[in-house]
């Protein structure tokens, strides 16, 4: 089964921030790489920390270096760099594909210009905004992009009824959560 959105962080630095898309990522049916260094601890108290009680119900990879994870995800998918610089086009002019593989930077200093070299400039994304600011928080620009390209596969796989409707119907409407 090809995932719906590949979603890669290259060195994210806020737990918190990273607890956000690890939870987008279960709400949304993509799967979710880091690249190390990372600037927290991946431990089960470190996750809980930092809010990241989702983890059990995403994908999630951590990758040495930015040339394993994608050799490790392969050169035959599609593959987009966010970038806040001009050049490049707008999240939403991107007709997104089962599979497609998203980058982001880190929180501090987004993707470092010789790994943004490696994207031509039709597969750079930049989320549009008001003059004079830098940048979106990392978890919201995932967020904008993840729900943009899931909107293009017509929301497939979304729950159609309330949380407690849907533990029922995982628990095969017995009526309780038990799987």
């Amino acid at each position: 089964m090809v995932t719906m959105l590949e979603i890669v962080l290259v060195a994210p630095q806020i737990a918190a921030n990273t607890g956000n898309i690890i939870r987008l990522c279960a709400n949304t049916g993509a799967r979710l790489h880091l690249v190390r260094p990372l600037g927290f601890t991946l431990d089960a108290a470190a996750l809980r920390r930092g809010g990241l009680d989702y983890h059990e119900l995403t994908d999630t990879q951590c990758w040495d270096t930015w040339a394993d994870c994608r050799a490790a995800l392969g050169a035959e998918r599609r593959w987009f760099a966010t970038t806040s610089g001009a050049a490049g086009r707008r999240y939403d002019e991107v007709d997104y594909r089962p599979g497609d593989a998203v980058v982001f930077g880190c929180e501090a200093e987004g993707l470092a210009p010789e790994l943004l070299d490696e994207f031509a400039v039709e597969h750079r994304l930049r989320i549009p905004m008001r003059p004079y600011n830098r940048s979106l928080n990392l978890s919201n620009a995932v967020s904008v992009v993840a729900y943009e390209a899931w909107r293009r596969h017509g929301f497939a796989g979304a729950s159609s009824g309330t949380f407690d409707e849907s533990l029922r119907m995982r628990s095969g409407g017995r009526g309780d959560a038990a799987s």
